[in-house]
């Protein structure tokens, strides 16, 4: 049944990106070439309808819809309309930040899904929000991790990359813990990331056949990081992992945010303004490929994820992990935030460190 399941939302995945590519370009879902966008082409913006529909039709077939499954499905397609919305009006952003919030106030409300327990973070006592300010949290939360995957899709393959190291390593941990069902909805998440992944970069057929994701898909993928890690992290019942381990499973997409925010804000900018100083345009500048920027920045995700795993399936201290996360955050931003002196250093005295 799992073989079934996995090939069936692969070759669906598939074959709705080539369904839906024909439709994006008769209505003009497409992206169009600028000043930050350096792509060839208008390329369709479906990479997120393709995988949602996959895994729609995937979950119909093979899974019974039991009440918190179908808030789930509404929620994305809340998220997947507004996305495409976006992708077609570039609709303000005030606007998305309402419905996110009120996507989040449906995952509080009628799913009973919040952040409330933060765990031993500081010490030797749990850390139990009260019911308030664990729906501030929560919905703060929802919002950071949607922007998260939203402000990291820059490079081809870069959003499926992260995306699936994000829930690769959260399906070993519900394997581990014995959640098999939500194991395997990771594992078709990945399966249904890989078709993607390839027509984004091109393979097999060629830059002909090339399709982006989309707000639409970077909004529902965020937004199933965030359900599954409150799923995994919140409750008594089937936890998976310990909050701290949270963070680590989304370090890299969630730091990048975060110095992008503080940079934007600091110039006097709104930190939803678009810019060209994300980490993977950092790469290009210090020489790098697109393609070994993809690989360095996937391989650094990886590690912290793995990280995360290693520390909660050996119980390592909370408390520790979570010094361990701000220390990694701290020289983060610290490297970020003098990355232009660092890069004038390097092409200096490094050649190879200049930009192709």
């Amino acid at each position: 049944m799992l073989l079934l399941s996995l090939s069936f939302v692969f070759f669906a995945s598939f074959i709705s990106l080539f369904i839906f590519r024909k439709v994006a370009k008769r209505v003009g879902l497409v992206d169009k070439p600028n000043e930050r966008k350096h792509h060839t082409g208008q390329i369709p913006l479906i990479g997120g309808i393709s995988i949602y529909v996959a895994l729609l039709l995937t979950l119909l077939l093979f899974s019974p819809l039991s009440p918190y499954i179908v808030l789930y499905l509404s929620c994305a397609t809340v998220l997947i309309v507004l996305g495409a919305l976006d992708d077609y009006y570039d609709i303000s952003f005030k606007i998305r930040l309402v419905v996110q919030a009120g996507i989040s106030l449906a995952m509080i409300m009628i799913g009973q899904r919040s952040l409330d327990n933060l765990g031993y973070l500081m010490g030797s006592e749990v850390i139990q929000l009260p019911l308030f300010l664990s729906y501030l949290v929560t919905i703060f939360g929802v919002i950071g991790a949607i922007n998260a995957f939203n402000m990291v899709d820059g490079i081809d393959g870069l959003l499926g990359g992260l995306a699936s190291v994000t829930f690769g390593a959260l399906g070993f941990m519900f394997y581990c813990y014995g959640n098999a069902d939500l194991a395997v909805y990771c594992a078709l998440l990945v399966a249904a990331l890989i078709p993607y992944i390839l027509l984004n970069m091109g393979f097999p057929l060629g830059k002909r056949f090339k399709v982006f994701m989309g707000d639409a898909g970077s909004m529902f993928i965020g937004f199933t990081v965030i359900w599954l890690l409150i799923e995994a992290s919140q409750g008594d019942v089937k936890s998976a992992i310990r909050p701290v381990t949270a963070l680590w499973l989304i370090a890299l997409p969630l730091m990048d945010m975060v110095c992008i925010m503080i940079r934007r804000i600091r110039k006097g900018h709104s930190p939803f303004k678009p810019d060209r100083e994300h980490l993977h345009h950092i790469c290009q500048r210090l020489g790098l490929s697109r393609e070994m920027s993809l690989l360095v920045i996937c391989g650094l995700a990886s590690v912290m994820a793995g990280i995360g795993v290693w520390s909660d399936y050996n119980q390592v201290n909370e408390s520790l992990m979570f010094v361990a996360f701000l220390a990694t955050f701290g020289v983060y931003f610290a490297v970020i935030s003098h990355i232009w002196r660092i890069t004038a250093f390097l092409h200096k005295h490094f050649k190879f460190t200049r930009p192709v």
